[in-house]
Parts: structure tokens; C-alpha cells; sequence
């Protein structure tokens, strides 16, 4: 999945996904939003993001 793919899905900017990306923080509501488009369980988040 492209990042304009992935960011389209959860209803967020591609800027996010970039910013994201580079480990930049962003809030739990983001999260929820691309593990839900990855297809993903939210108690998998530590497998994307970094805390």
C-alpha cells in the first residue's frame, strides 16, 4: 500500500504519514485511524508505532 493509499484509507493527510514515518508523535485518534486502514487490532500499535 502506497502512502497516498494508506493515508486516503484513514482519512488523513499523506504529510501525516510522512511525519509519522520520520517518528515525529501524533495523537492516539491518528493511530486508531491507520492501524484500522492497515487491517490491523489496536492492540497491535506497538508493531507500527514507536512510544
Amino acid at each position: 500500500m502506497s502512502k497516498a493509499e494508506l493515508a486516503r484509507e484513514a482519512n488523513v493527510s499523506p504529510i501525516t504519514i510522512s511525519r509519522i514515518e520520520k517518528g515525529l508523535p501524533c495523537r492516539m485518534e491518528t493511530k486508531r485511524k491507520i492501524l484500522l486502514a492497515l487491517g490491523m487490532d489496536l492492540s497491535e500499535k506497538n508493531k507500527i508505532f514507536r512510544e
